[in-house]
Formats: C-alpha cells, structure tokens, sequence
C-alpha cells in the first residue's frame, strides 16, 4: 500500500513514511493511492467483530505485513486500547426515540483522541525501536489532542513531546490533563493565543525541511494519515451496530452525524464510504461554520476571527482535512487540489468548482449549531434519558433532534460522541444540570503543574526551534 501527497508533487511513501511525515514535503497531505473495495461479503463478515478487531481489520488494509506483521500488529493494537475503561472500548448507548450515541470517549483522557493516538504512537515506537531512532513530536491542540498525545507517548525512551496549548482557551480540567504529567520527556507550553495562532509557528519550523530532518521532527494531529486510518472504525462500528439487518441486497443505509472541527472523522467517513460502506454523511459544526458553508454553497473562506463556543475543541477555522476529502471526491485530482489549496493560503478563500461542490452535497449534508441549540439539547437528553451529553456531542446530537421533530420518516441514525461530559462541567452548568465529575478527574486540582508560557510579542518560531534544539543536543548526550 503506497501513499501520495493530495497536492502530487511529492514522492510516494509507505505507512511508515506517511506516519513519520505529517505534512508531505509539497505541503499536502497523504492519502492511499488505492482504497481496498469492500464487497456486501466482506462487510457482513466484519458485521460482528469488535470494534478493536474492526480497527485491526483496517489497520491490517492500510499498512502491510511487509511492514508490520499482523500477530504483532494485533498486540500493538491492543496494547493501545488495554487502558479503557469499558471493555467493548467504544460502546453504543441506545436511548429515547431513536437516539443512538455513539461514546468514543472511554479512553484515559476521556476523548475520541484516546483511540487514534494511542493505536499511533504504538505503531511509532514499534518502527522507531527496530530502528534505535528517536523523534522529537510537536504538537498544537485545542483542547483534546494535547492531552491525548502526551498520554500516549509519556515515558516513552524514544520519543520526546512538546505540546502548545492556547493559555485560557481549553477547559481548566483539559489543561490540567497536560500541565500535570511530570514525565522528563513532555514539554508543555501555554501560549497567549488561541489554538489557529499557535499553529503558525509549528507550521513555520516544519516548513523547514533540512531542520525537520536534521532533529526527526513529527506531527501527531489529525493531519496525520494513522490518525485518519484508525478513525475510519468509527464508522464502520456505528453502521454495524445500527443497521437494521444486512441480509438485504443492497444493504440498508444508515446516517452518520460526525460533529467536527478540523474534520479528520469526516475524512474517515468519507474513505469508509468511498470503500463501500453504505453509510449516510452528516457533518455537524458550531458557529464556526467553514464547513457548512463549503457543503452548502462551495465557499471555503475564513470568517475574520474564531468565534468561542461551548464546544470549544471544534473552535477551528481551518479545517486542515477538508484537503484530504476534496482530492477524494475529485478522483484524486491533486492539480485540482493544490491550485485550490493554494488559492485558499494565499487569500483565506476560494470557491470550490461546481464539480467538486456537486460531489460533495452527493457525499454528506451539513448543519451549523448555536450555543443555545447545544444547551437546549443537552437538557432535553438530560430530561428525556438522564444521559449527560458534552457540547460537541450535543451538536451532533441537535441535528437528530431537529430531524425527529419534523417527524420524517428517516434512516437509522448513529451520532458520533467525541468527549465525556465530565470534561466540560462549565458547558454543563450553562446548560442548567449538574456536572458529574470522575475521581480522577477531581483529583487533577491537587497535582503539581508544569508549564512554560510564550507570551505575546516573543518571538514563537525562534522559541520553538531552541527548544527542539536543546532537546536534539540532550538526546545527543545521552547516547
């Protein structure tokens, strides 16, 4: 299996190379250069599998025994997943009148984030051991990413992490998560600015090629390719446990509403659809609406500022995956992409040409949700099942509740959960219910903190390149 850039200037690579990459050298992102088929066969044998058998099915698709042997594929697999705290790892809560939410949130850090990026750095420190390597991870998040990196990584003897967190834009409990593992190898930052600032000095030192090099420098957020792999379960454990029955041909259909920020589930949606999953797409924001407005008019432009929502981690303006999704959809058109792509970095907006706008309305359909919609709706679940929602789940939910209302017949419907509620007690105060806080999660505010701030008016990029410096020279003399 080999993988391309989306903008096609760059050399092919394997999974190994596509992991370790992040950003392909030309400044697109990697996708398969071929998506394995999957026939109703296929798709009924998978019907009863697992959801960590499901994610070793796939992985075993996308990466190779070449590379990775599949008996020590399924170990890495499950080493990522032994820390959950529910035993099917991902579960489906069936409630009221057709609600189904899917929880991807049973994971250390309570967040989807858990599942990819633990699958991911197993898969990173199983290459970078057979190769006695060490790589310095750089990481901007919003909220979740953050936590869920370190997480993966902490302790680990090759991989160094330094994440930059925006200082008064997560949560308190998602900077606590951060700020409070005192392993030697996490870095954390507080920069003052939000989570879009902070990616530019990040995106500035990876620009550099000949440093990335020089200091095995790597991503770990959704633009990497593994993330999006492992993602692609998601979907495919939802069809499974909501379709009807798959003994009709063809098989039934069932809606998907994936809430999104920088749309790496929705580019995981879009790859199992393109494989055969009969699934149907619906892509649900907040107030930052980029997405919504490309599914509904082709217009992929930036608003003037991030506007603050309770569901915070999906408080993005560029919804850096939308790259992936437009190459697939134009039939991996990557002259087509990267003259859109790079209309869109040079002006903050671009129309997308009738073609591709066609073929994504055909692909999924979209819904932007206010604060109030996402408050009502987590007090209306609270009311209707006693079932706490966070306020990203709550959007994907909003739009179940906007369709049952108009009492139309519909498909079967699965909305993705990404957080626990117990993450956001401020988003559910401010919906009038009374937060549910996990011991562990209470235990966070009696933890010593480590965090180094960048403060506006320092100059970011140079902070960032000295300190990969000082970690490179580190390593050094220790080996």
């Amino acid at each position: 299996m080999w993988y391309v850039s989306t903008r096609g200037m760059a050399p092919r690579v394997d999974f190994e190379g596509a992991l370790f990459s992040g950003y392909a050298p030309d400044g697109g992102l990697f996708m398969p250069e071929e998506l394995p088929q999957l026939g109703i066969e296929t798709l009924r044998q998978w019907s009863s599998l697992s959801y960590p058998s499901l994610v070793k099915e796939l992985c075993t698709l996308f990466i190779g025994p070449e590379l990775i042997p599949r008996d020590v594929l399924n170990d890495l697999i499950d080493q990522a997943f032994h820390r959950f705290r529910h035993r099917e790892v991902v579960h489906l809560s069936r409630l009221r009148n057709g609600l189904n939410v899917l929880e991807l949130w049973h994971g250390v850090t309570y967040a989807f984030k858990d599942l990819a990026l633990g699958c991911t750095a197993q898969f990173l420190q199983y290459f970078l051991e057979k190769k006695e390597k060490h790589v310095t991870v750089v990481v901007g998040t919003s909220g979740d990413t953050g936590s869920a990196a370190i997480e993966s990584v902490q302790g680990a003897k090759n991989v160094d992490i330094i994440v930059l967190l925006p200082q008064g834009h997560c949560t308190k409990i998602q900077e606590l998560q951060m700020t409070t593992v005192l392993r030697e190898n996490v870095h954390v930052f507080g920069v003052e600015g939000n989570s879009d600032e902070l990616d530019e000095p990040i995106k500035a030192v990876f620009a550099d090629v000949a440093f990335v090099k020089k200091h095995n420098l790597m991503s770990l957020n959704s633009i990497n390719w593994s993330r999006v792999l492992v993602q692609m379960a998601h979907h495919f454990f939802a069809y499974f446990q909501c379709a009807p029955s798959l003994d009709t041909h063809p098989l039934p259909p069932v809606e998907v509403v994936v809430p999104t920020g920088a749309a790496g589930n929705l580019a995981a949606g879009c790859l199992a659809q393109k494989m055969g999953l009969p699934i149907r797409l619906v892509v649900a924001v907040n107030c930052n609406d980029i997405i919504h407005r490309t599914v509904q008019r082709g217009d992929f432009s930036l608003f003037k500022a991030v506007k603050l929502t309770l569901a915070s981690a999906m408080d993005i303006q560029v919804p850096y995956n939308m790259e992936r999704i437009f190459w697939l959809l134009s039939g991996s058109d990557s002259q087509g992409t990267r003259a859109l792509m790079e209309q869109f970095e040079r002006t903050q907006s671009t129309s997308l040409p009738e073609e591709l706008h066609d073929k994504l309305s055909e692909a999924m359909t979209s819904e932007s949700v206010s604060d109030e919609a996402i408050t009502r709706t987590m007090s209306r679940c609270w009311e209707e099942n006693q079932y706490l929602l966070c306020p990203h789940s709550a959007v994907a939910v909003s739009y179940h509740y906007q369709q049952t209302d108009r009492q139309q017949p519909s498909l079967p419907r699965c909305c993705l959960a990404p957080a626990s509620a117990a993450k956001f007690p401020e988003a559910v105060l401010a919906a009038g219910l009374t937060p549910e806080t996990p011991a562990e999660i209470l235990a966070l505010e009696f933890k010593e903190t480590r965090c180094t701030p960048m403060r506006k008016g320092d100059d970011w990029t140079l902070m960032l390149r000295n300190i990969i410096e000082g970690l490179s020279w580190q390593q050094r003399a220790h080996s």
